[in-house]
């Protein structure tokens, strides 16, 4: 059914908490690329989590609900609950409440618990998250600040060309001399030697680097700030690898649930190709050396 939009976070917190509940204080806890978080202490004695960005980009906070509803459903993994979303227009935003999650320790056994989860959101059922094809997502969402394109596929590797590689590759385009392009189109055209279709469609995070979980006082994982889509279990492993890998306990679980297949390791730096890209249209700096050697790396 989805969350209910309220016309201002005011009414959120009566709408959720109580007709007599206000925000008593609230303090900034951080500011990101994409969005501003607050802590909100309620008469009550509850404290929220708050999501703030532009009125603008109140698209984002629909895509998160959408994405973090949809591994929720998958009964595999913790997700942060949901309270409101909205747009304020006498504060000029746009917000979504959530839980705040209280830390935990990330221990071996922590970790192990988080793989286990992982690998059986990556085996869960997708059928319900891409409508008549087998790859894709029920709407287009977000990488980071970037649109991401989810319209649905039959194969994987065509969707990985079409919705991933693609679009980043003609938002970075003046980036790219004369030779560079004829290597893309070489690595474009090389990708079904390079990738293999799954044996079975996966629901992805899509953004899984070290700081899209957190671990709760009961040392559950807790997934948050997604980019979820239907696609191959590597990519969403690939990701977790890219800046700094997980503890072992961690892949040493997911591998006993779902094992490791053949030239993995020889596919990963492909897959993070989208990931590099990415962040060379959002952030420029030095991924764009990333992205050449990858490229030179398969063709």
């Amino acid at each position: 059914m989805g969350l209910h939009r309220y016309e201002s976070l005011e009414a959120a917190v009566k709408g959720c908490f109580g007709r007599s509940v206000e925000i008593a204080q609230s303090s900034r806890t951080a500011h990101s690329d994409i969005n501003s978080t607050k802590s909100l202490y309620l008469s009550n004695g509850e404290t929220v989590f708050l999501k703030i960005n532009t009125i603008e980009n109140s698209g984002f906070f629909d895509a998160e609900e959408e994405g973090l509803t949809a591994i929720a459903e998958t009964g595999t993994i913790k997700t942060p609950q949901l309270f409101a979303k909205g747009v304020d227009l006498a504060k000029g935003i746009s917000f979504l409440m959530m839980e705040v999650i209280d830390r935990g320790n990330v221990t071996r056994n922590a970790l192990s618990r988080m793989g286990h989860a992982f690998a059986r959101m990556h085996k869960a059922q997708a059928d319900a998250f891409v409508p008549e094809k087998r790859y894709g997502f029920l709407n287009d969402n977000y990488i980071g600040a970037s649109r991401q394109i989810n319209t649905p596929k039959n194969s994987w590797i065509d969707f990985f060309r079409e919705c991933r590689l693609e679009p980043q590759f003609r938002m970075a385009d003046n980036a790219f001399g004369i030779s560079d392009r004829k290597r893309i189109l070489r690595l474009l055209d090389r990708l079904d030697e390079l990738l293999i279709e799954p044996d079975q469609p996966s629901l992805l995070h899509g953004d899984m680097w070290g700081g899209n979980h957190l671990f709760n006082r009961d040392e559950e994982a807790v997934l948050i700030d997604p980019a979820v889509y239907v696609g191959h279990a590597e990519a969403d492993l690939a990701m977790t690898e890219m800046f700094r890998p997980l503890p072992r306990e961690f892949y040493e679980a997911y591998y006993d649930e779902n094992p490791m297949l053949p030239e993995y390791k020889d596919r990963r730096s492909l897959y993070n190709l989208y990931h590099k890209l990415n962040h060379h249209n959002l952030f420029g700096g030095g991924y764009l050396y990333s992205v050449l050697d990858t490229i030179m790396h398969y063709t």
